[in-house]
């Protein structure tokens, strides 16, 4: 990098170590969130390394940006179109594993949101046969 540490922007210096790790293969895909502000300068420095990237709107002032490798980067594409929070289970599932997180918490976390869901239909007299969670 030709600037100097105090002239990069945090986004920027957290880019530039997700970029690090993506080439070492330590992660293929990262999340970050960032003001519309950053925006621009973060999408140039992934297009200079011709990192494959999604920009997620959140509000008015940030957005979820997913970069990595281009076929996780198209699968999240699919499926993030909604708040984060709004995700299904086993879609929640699905992007806690492209992200990396531990897959031992990734299935207890499926398992709570899923034994959640059961629950509600159990005490509205739905049969658990009868649930369906996609």
């Amino acid at each position: 990098m030709d600037q100097p540490d105090s002239l990069i922007s945090v986004s920027g210096r957290i880019v530039n170590h997700s970029l690090y790790e993506l080439d070492k293969g330590v992660r293929q895909l990262f999340m970050l969130t960032v003001s519309w502000a950053d925006l621009p300068g973060v999408v140039a420095r992934l297009a200079a390394e011709q990192v494959d990237h999604y920009v997620h709107r959140l509000n008015d002032s940030r957005v979820n940006l997913f970069f990595g490798r281009a076929a996780l980067v198209d699968t999240v594409r699919r499926f993030v179109d909604k708040p984060l929070c709004e995700l299904t289970a086993e879609e929640d599932f699905m992007l806690g594993t492209l992200l990396g997180y531990d897959r031992e918490q990734q299935c207890r976390r499926y398992l709570e949101r899923t034994a959640t869901i059961e629950h509600r239909h159990r005490a509205q007299g739905v049969a658990a046969s009868q649930v369906q969670l996609c």
